[in-house]
This record gives C-alpha cells, structure tokens and sequence, in this order.
C-alpha cells in the first residue's frame, strides 16, 4: 500500500495539481481499495483546514493586543476587492508539515497520515504552543507573539527551556524559508537570560543576518510582552535543500 502510495504522491509531485490525484483515486490499484486510501490521506486535503494562527478564546488581553497590532499593518484584501498593502503579512500556520517558502507551500509525505506538527499537536486551546508570526520581508525580519501554556513547565511556574528553543527554532525556520525556500536546522546557539512565566505572552523577534550561498544565518530574540525584559537571545544557521530531499526526511 505505502508504495502505491508513493506512486501516487510522486505523480502529483510532476503534475502539480489535483487533477492526477483525483483520476489515480478514480482507478485505484486492484490490491489497494478507493475507500482505504482515502482514509489514508490526511486532513492536509480537507478544503477548510484549521489555521491555528488565529485568535481563540484562549489567547490572553496582551496576546489579542499584539496580534491587533501587527494584524492591522498587514497586506489584505478590502471587501470591494481591492488589494492593501501592508509591511507584515501572516503567516498561516497548520497542523501538517507544510512550510511557507519563496516558491510556494512544500508538502510531507503524505502516507504519513497521522503525523502532526509538533508545535500544533495539541487538541485544548491554550494549553501548549499558542502563537503566531508575522513576517516582513522588505525588513528581513518576522516577529512572533507566544502564549505559552501550562503543558509546557520546566521550572515550577515556568516554561520548560526546551519548550523556548522550540519556538526559537520554529520562528527562526520560518523566518529562512521565507528567504531561502525549504531549510534545515544545522546549528542553533541559544543563551537563556531570565525565566518565562507560564501563561505569559512573549514576542520573539528575529532578524536576518545574512546569506551565504546555501547559509542563511539569523538572529532572535526572545522578549516581555512591551519589550523591557530579555529573556533569550540566540543565533541560527540554516541551510537550504531541494523539495527532493525534503520528501526524503
């Protein structure tokens, strides 16, 4: 089954489109039923996905603040149609492996049909990763505002450090593949300043340093909600790969 699976994801791959798919799962193979590999794709198909990176009852007074902030200087579509620009756009975040880069949305395996983003595997709102990321390509930088929940102590009271380099890793990837296209992680240094409260709302803040052929090297900081207090800092490397390794795993 998985490699008929892969016969299928790899034609969608050369089509780019929807239409191969469909047809395949019009014939399927004799050994592979239509109705046990429909299950077996992911939701990652379904026409209304859920984008975590809205707000939800359980996003805090500062949270809300923040996202209305950066939200209200964002690119946007009026109701008359007319296209407004902005300096940051959002980023839509979901609970697949799909990565926003220069040449569009990269997509996981798809026999893997129960794998979920890391960050997004939590069903109860507020009780893990809540956040979302702006990025603003003409500065080279992308902020993301972070509610941390009560899943994620380490320290009685306290968010767990590696709960932080998660979302540092998280922020600083995006923010490369934004420039870069698809990226890996080669190196993260992180230095830990001051204690993150559980149940605050943190920003964390990134800037791109420079590039280096396949390089992309970044900047973060991890700060209170108005900016006062550090909490992190670090630096990140990333380099760039080709959709065919990122299939690969």
């Amino acid at each position: 089954m998985a490699r008929s699976l892969g016969r299928i994801f790899r034609g969608f791959q050369s089509l780019g489109s929807l239409a191969f798919m469909k047809s395949e799962l019009s014939n399927p193979p004799a050994s592979v039923s239509l109705k046990s590999m429909v299950q077996t794709l992911p939701s990652l198909f379904s026409s209304n996905p859920r984008d975590f990176s809205l707000p939800n009852p359980s996003w805090g007074t500062e949270m809300r603040q923040l996202y209305e902030h950066y939200n209200s200087q964002c690119e946007a579509v009026t109701d008359g149609g007319e296209e407004q620009s902005g300096l940051w756009k959002r980023l839509p975040s979901y609970n697949r492996s799909l990565k926003y880069a220069a040449g569009g949305v990269h997509l996981s395996k798809i026999i893997q049909a129960k794998a979920r983003l890391f960050t997004r595997n939590i069903r109860d709102p507020g009780a893990a990763f809540e956040y979302v990321i702006f990025a603003n390509k003409k500065e080279q930088r992308c902020v993301c505002i972070f509610q941390a929940g009560h899943l994620l102590e380490g320290p009685p009271g306290n968010v767990h450090g590696g709960a932080i380099a998660t979302m540092i890793d998280t922020v600083t990837g995006t923010h490369a593949c934004v420039h870069s296209g698809p990226v890996m992680t080669a190196n993260l240094n992180i230095n830990y300043r001051s204690p993150i409260p559980l149940g605050s709302t943190v920003l964390i803040e990134s800037s791109l340093d420079k590039k280096e052929g396949r390089k992309t090297f970044i900047s973060c900081n991890v700060t209170s909600a108005d900016g006062t207090r550090l909490h992190t800092e670090a630096t990140a490397l990333f380099v760039s790969i080709s959709v065919g390794q990122l299939m690969k795993g």
